[in-house]
């Protein structure tokens, strides 16, 4: 019998379980209200797109301002040290989702018309947390962007579909993972006139809105909370609520202008206080990194103030001690770093991330140097949430409960990095990030190995290539670092490894 089904016929047994899992709507027990909120709280995540772990104002690593995200970073647990694994729109999500890295869930790539005929999208037949919850009698509710399917023909009339490759795509009701409240869209990238389809809406019924998008979005998530007359979810259910922003995601000229004054005492060379940024002014990085980082920070504030806001919903609905609350992103944003654009690269500005969560009364407000991947969301959150015995068993992420709520614990030595072809996962790029080192291989048949190798703690910034000069620490981190984890994910890019390395010891 499935895990899905046990946890179904667990729920309907008996009475008693209801009473410990929260009542069926429709009952309107103050008693079994109290017992639902301290034995399974609420559950609420925001995540904008393409914020990058440095860009928080406590953190003193770039100079942007985030007022309210540092006043939750005093009450939660940081986590500096977060990951995306594969720093990519669509294999984060899939990756949040399902605990499943991307060979094993099939969101190898972002979903798009590209790659839809290799069936790269979120599956189906994937038990999510979403779900998991669901059958536990969750509310769910999903508000702002979802790229986790891809664009089928006829393709979705937009501005995201008129070029060759097409991003955007309606979610099929079917398809939503145990979210009865829909309010969100593929992928559309015009955050001044967001476009989004409604719970109940058909395939061609979307709409649009003059608004900012994370404005209307943190407006739709605090009605959700509020929950006035019980309009969007059970009163008598906990619930769990994602609201995922696409700023500070490109471009990022589309914000409003207020969120500039922040920055009006600073030139765009003041701002760029990283060493790996070209300031010269000379090259189109620079010029990018010049042109937008004022930009880049300025939609960073204003979804800073927009989480501020859902914060304060939570707190207004008196909710605060039974929710958990979590900040985080789907991968970083070079902005010029390095000379790159945006993202999909192994670099600290792509991959790290924001990671803070709250529990009043549970979680110590604290920071912890914890090696956090994006698999690990999943099952760490259902754990401490009370659900550890529902995790399936296909989870490949793992819960770091225990760390979260005591400070103890099994930790990583690592976390894995990937960048895989939508096309050939056995070729791509694969490596590891330790507290010291970040190792980036690329493997292909027939050909040497290409090896990058940075010592994070002697050069943060990550301006010196040390491969040519350590094959012993490379060694030792394929050995005791990569392959395991390469074996423990089944990883078929481990072949390519094996083949192109004689000397590797695959004992």
């Amino acid at each position: 019998m499935s895990t899905r089904q046990l946890a179904r016929r667990d729920f309907m047994k008996t009475t008693v379980a209801l009473s410990i899992l929260g009542p069926m709507a429709g009952s309107h027990s103050a008693e079994v209200k109290r017992d639902t909120k301290r034995k399974h709280p609420n559950l609420v995540v925001v995540f904008p797109d393409q914020m990058r772990g440095q860009a928080l104002g406590f953190l003193n690593e770039d100079p942007v301002v985030t007022p309210h995200l540092d006043r939750f970073a005093k009450e939660s647990l940081v986590l500096p040290q977060a990951v995306s694994n594969y720093p990519v729109c669509s294999p984060f999500r899939a990756m949040f989702m399902t605990g499943k890295y991307p060979h094993a869930n099939r969101v190898t790539s972002n979903c798009t018309s590209i790659t839809e005929p290799s069936g790269c999208e979120l599956q189906k037949s994937d038990q999510c947390w979403s779900d998991v919850l669901k059958d536990r009698g969750y509310s769910l509710g999903y508000v702002g962007k979802w790229h986790l399917d891809s664009p089928r023909s006829p393709y979705i009339e937009c501005k995201n579909n008129r070029a060759d490759t097409k991003w955007n795509e309606w979610c099929d009701p079917e398809r939503r993972h145990g979210f009865d409240y829909w309010y969100s869209y593929g992928t559309y990238d015009y955050h001044m006139n967001p476009m989004y389809w409604s719970t109940d809406a058909k395939r061609e019924e979307f709409h649009f809105v003059k608004q900012w998008g994370p404005e209307h979005e943190a407006d739709l998530a605090i009605d959700y909370i509020r929950n006035e007359e019980g309009k969007h979810r059970r009163s008598n259910q906990p619930f769990a609520l994602v609201v995922s922003m696409n700023p500070p995601h490109t471009p990022y000229d589309q914000f409003p202008k207020k969120y500039l004054e922040s920055y009006e005492s600073k030139t765009s060379r003041d701002l760029l206080v990283r060493p790996n940024v070209d300031k010269s002014g000379k090259t189109r990085m620079s010029k990018l990194a010049l042109s937008q980082t004022k930009n880049y920070f300025a939609n960073v504030t204003g979804v800073d103030e927009q989480f501020g806001r859902i914060l304060q919903g939570i707190n207004d609905a008196g909710l605060k001690e039974d929710t958990i609350v979590l900040f985080t992103s789907d991968h970083g944003n070079c902005v010029g770093t390095h000379n790159l654009a945006t993202k999909n690269n192994p670099f600290e500005e792509s991959m790290r991330i924001p990671f803070i969560i709250r529990w009043p009364g549970k979680i110590k407000a604290r920071r912890d140097e914890l090696l956090m991947s994006a698999p690990d969301i999943y099952p760490t959150l259902l754990e401490l949430m009370g659900f550890k015995n529902f995790i399936p068993g296909s989870v490949q992420g793992t819960s770091h409960s225990e760390i979260f709520l005591t400070g103890k614990g099994v930790r990583p030595s690592s976390q894995l990095y990937l960048k895989v072809p939508y096309d050939n996962t056995r070729s791509g790029l694969r490596g590891v990030r330790t507290h010291r080192y970040k190792l980036v291989m690329t493997a292909v048949l027939n050909k040497p190995l290409n090896s990058q190798l940075y010592n994070l703690e002697l050069d943060p910034y990550e301006m010196s290539d040390i491969a040519e000069s350590s094959p012993d620490i490379i060694k030792q981190l394929v050995k005791d670092e990569l392959l395991p984890w390469l074996k423990r994910t089944n990883d078929p890019w481990i072949e390519n490894l094996q083949k192109t390395n004689k000397s590797i010891d695959d004992s």
